[in-house]
């Protein structure tokens, strides 16, 4: 091993050519390994050493081990047969600015610690709103995901409510009322999580009805927030949902926004992965309202090809969110006068998430980011249709974005408790293939798979490969009930 301070020039640059090689053959060829690994908890860790290395050991050797074990023991969210949750990819521009940042190792906590990453920030966020419809002149910051983008609005929806929260807290103040925040049935479990942190406790959240298409019932909302005033609960925020995580329900903003401002709430848009679809021009009517919301997420690493972690969370009240977090000791104090990503959330260290959302929409542009989107929303369209074809299955809610939930439900079928028992065996039998990956949900207490599509190198075949290998797991298993009886 060298004795130098670190790895020598021409060192490094071998051995980032063998990550370049490989990296390249991996994207090349995504399908070369299994979806889903076949190791069960325990079996990874029994392969490594239990102590840690004391001695240095050659790049060589560490790649040599990189390429035996890890790829083998990993799931695979860059195969284009990963369907499961929303899935995501890592498009080659925005894997080559991941590794810019990694090697500029760039905490951009100030705008002198970082200028260019600071001002690409807004620059980025500036375009990415354009290629939605958003409205001009939001203020946009990059978080790592979506659970923290929710608790930073309502944090700022927490210090809106004038309760001088910043500065005497929560506990033991009998000055200061129940506090509520409202989401539909369907709305994600970050919301909770978000209040949790806030200390407002798991009362604090009221879940909305919602309609036939699982979108959040706006008169039960008003309903609710009427009885919650009637009985002392101060209503502080309601946070409605563009692409909710089971059925991708849509909920009306617009009309959530109106009741908002009539109660002075704020109204936060969880986005996270409907929001994409805005980048399609006729898909735009999805963010409908969404200009009248105090904040709205977006995640540009669900369905715009960006490597994980990068949220953005958009607000027409920057200065609500800076007054809910920006706490500047004196060594951090500047005389530029500059704007200081520190301030807008808990992370006093920011990295350079900005340059792969550059990369990104650098290299599709707006056209090829929409026609990526856009065939994407054919395929879940095709997939439905195939599904319904198929006496067998039934489609579970509608299909506005790219995710299709649907379920086996053979002819005679009716009981519950059933059906869950054969779409769960029917998800561990399609999953056990290798070949493709789906995850499940439950929509008013029924048992449903999910196929997300949203992998940039996922095509119409591989769609056609999960509708066969879900109606041969299908067969499968009426076999086995057949031969039963």
């Amino acid at each position: 091993m060298s004795a130098a301070l670190d790895m020598e020039p021409e060192e490094f640059r071998q051995a980032g050519y063998r990550v370049i090689d490989w990296i390249t053959d991996y994207l090349a060829n995504p399908e070369q390994f299994p979806v889903l690994p076949s190791v069960t908890p325990g079996d990874f860790s029994a392969l490594l050493p239990k102590l840690p290395p004391q001695d240095g050991e050659p790049i060589g050797r560490i790649l040599d081990d990189f390429e035996r074990l890890i790829p083998q023991a990993s799931t695979h969210w860059n195969h284009p047969g990963f369907f499961a949750y929303f899935s995501i990819s890592a498009s080659g521009a925005g894997v080559l600015a991941e590794a810019l940042t990694a090697a500029m190792n760039i905490n951009a906590m100030l705008w002198r610690t970082g200028p260019a990453a600071t001002e690409l920030e807004e620059i980025t966020l500036s375009w990415l709103a354009e290629l939605t419809g958003l409205p001009p002149g939001l203020d946009g910051t990059i978080n790592d995901t979506a659970s923290s983008s929710t608790l930073y609005a309502l944090a700022a929806a927490r210090e809106n409510a004038g309760l001088s929260v910043r500065e005497h807290g929560l506990a033991g103040r009998g000055d200061v009322p129940r506090l509520r925040v409202y989401c539909s049935e369907e709305a994600h479990s970050s919301v909770d999580k978000a209040v949790l942190t806030l200390g407002l406790g798991m009362d604090g959240v009221r879940r909305i009805a919602t309609d036939d298409a699982f979108r959040m019932d706006a008169d039960a909302l008003a309903v609710a927030i009427a009885e919650d005033r009637a009985a002392g609960i101060r209503p502080i925020a309601v946070v409605a949902t563009v692409g909710t995580t089971s059925t991708t329900s849509i909920d009306p903003v617009r009309a959530i926004a109106s009741l908002c401002e009539q109660e002075g709430i704020w109204l936060h848009v969880d986005a996270a992965y409907g929001g994409s679809a805005a980048v399609v021009p006729e898909m735009r009517d999805v963010l409908d309202g969404c200009q009248y919301a105090d904040s709205i997420v977006l995640n540009p690493h669900k369905w715009l090809f960006v490597p994980i972690d990068c949220s953005v969370l958009y607000t027409r009240r920057p200065d609500i969110l800076r007054r809910a977090f920006s706490l500047v000791p004196e060594y951090l104090v500047t005389p530029d006068g500059a704007r200081n990503l520190m301030d807008y959330g808990v992370s006093l260290g920011r990295r350079f998430r900005a340059l792969k959302l550059w990369f990104v929409l650098r290299y599709f542009g707006g056209i090829g980011l929409a026609d990526r989107i856009r065939e994407h929303l054919r395929l879940a369209q095709l997939f439905a249709v195939w599904i319904q074809e198929d006496g067998r299955f039934e489609l579970v809610a509608p299909v506005p974005f790219s995710t299709v939930v649907f379920r086996l439900k053979p002819p005679g079928v009716t009981d519950e408790a059933a059906l869950e028992s054969l779409n769960s065996a029917l998800l561990q039998g399609i999953n056990a293939s290798g070949d493709v990956f789906l995850s499940h949900t439950k929509v008013k207490g029924r048992y449903a798979l999910r196929l997300a599509i949203g992998n940039v190198r996922t095509t119409e075949q591989h769609v056609a490969a999960a509708l066969q290998i879900a109606r041969h797991v299908a067969d499968r298993l009426e076999y086995s009930a057949s031969a039963a009886h």
